[in-house]
């Protein structure tokens, strides 16, 4: 009897095959973004809930193994989150309050400064090119917070979402020792090792890079603070502030508050400073891509910048600044669930450990 002959070459079989295999990953992706977005309201304090979980989850640890009940570990993790966040936001808006409005006047004078030295044409007055900025800026964030806080207001929004996401950060660490037993029960049967394995890979990396993204945010925020007050460049406690926030935008973030830092000093103290306070912010970047990254955050899923500024773009697109916030510690989820995966695919691996 002939045997039949394919009616493809094998090469096409096989690129068909995986042509049908990104489709249905894409599919079942955008599916998944369409759904975070029409549940956003509940979606967004579960994910902040799951950050808070990963950032406060050791503390929640040596609670409980110093005999300490989980319920009240929680609670007194929760109350000392309320009351570091809280300190913390309200030592960031009094010092932006107090030096807002010198930043700003320096940031006018850097721009005059560049208009009038550069021969800019078309510029006739700064506070022009500061209103448009001003405009455009007023346009993003009413675009950015539009489609996530539509008919909503903004206080009242922001107020609910954080209680939200407080409570269940509460009921998350309480309850941790049960997600190995929630992943057996709800996973197919003969998977439950597999999914218990990259639920645990993905918290890991998530709570990896939350620490791991707070410390160098210290570290980065009180360099560059130290670095200004040398310098005398007004501001520098706001400006601080302003390095540690944006520390949790990788790139971008650092980017953005270190220019602000440099335009400062240009408008106050002159080019030399500037020039100063520009190596004092690549020293400390310096120092941050190339000895605390790799030392604090090299047991978390590394990612390429490229990846980064692709996560951060898409994240954008999605939820505006909030998106950009969540974006990457999720595609570290994401990457710490690949590797689980592969280290399944490439053999058998240690036996998953038990417990929380």
């Amino acid at each position: 009897m002939s045997t039949r002959k394919p009616l493809l070459p094998d090469v096409a079989r096989r690129t068909a095959a995986w042509c049908g295999v990104l489709l249905l990953v894409a599919g079942v992706a955008a599916v998944a973004v369409w759904l975070c977005v029409a549940l956003k309201t509940a979606v967004t304090p579960v994910l902040l809930a799951l950050l808070g979980t990963a950032l406060l989850g050791p503390v929640h640890r040596w609670l409980t193994a110093h005999k300490v009940n989980r319920s009240v570990a929680a609670g007194l993790t929760c109350a000392a989150l309320v009351a570091v966040v809280g300190g913390a936001g309200y030592i960031v808006v009094t010092v932006m309050v107090d030096t807002g409005g010198q930043i700003v006047k320096s940031l006018k004078e850097a721009a005059q400064w560049v208009i009038d030295h550069f021969d800019i044409a078309g510029v006739a007055d700064v506070d022009d090119l500061a209103d448009n900025a001003k405009t455009l800026f007023e346009k993003f964030g009413a675009s950015a917070a539009g489609g996530l806080l539509s008919g909503i207001s903004l206080v009242g929004s922001l107020v609910a979402t954080a209680v939200l996401a407080l409570l269940l950060t509460f009921f998350f660490l309480r309850d941790s020792d049960r997600a190995a037993h929630l992943a057996h029960a709800v996973a197919p049967r003969g998977t439950g090792a597999l999914v218990e394995a990259m639920g645990r890979r993905a918290f890991e990396a998530v709570e990896g890079f939350m620490r791991g993204t707070t410390f160098i945010a210290l570290i980065d925020a009180f360099c560059i603070t130290v670095g200004l007050l040398i310098l005398g460049v007004p501001g520098a406690v706001g400006l601080g502030a302003l390095v540690f926030v944006g520390a949790y935008i990788p790139y971008l973030g650092a980017f953005i508050s270190g220019a602000v830092a440099v335009l400062v000093a240009l408008a106050d103290q002159g080019l030399v400073i500037a020039l100063w306070a520009l190596g004092v912010v690549l020293a400390v970047q310096v120092l941050e891509g190339h000895v605390l990254q790799p030392v604090i955050q090299s047991r978390t899923v590394q990612m390429h910048p490229a990846m980064v500024m692709i996560a951060l773009t898409a994240g954008a697109s999605v939820a505006g600044l909030l998106g950009m916030l969540l974006a990457v510690p999720l595609c570290a989820a994401g990457f710490g669930v690949i590797g689980e995966l592969r280290r399944k695919a490439d053999g058998p691996g240690e036996a998953v450990p038990e417990g929380p």
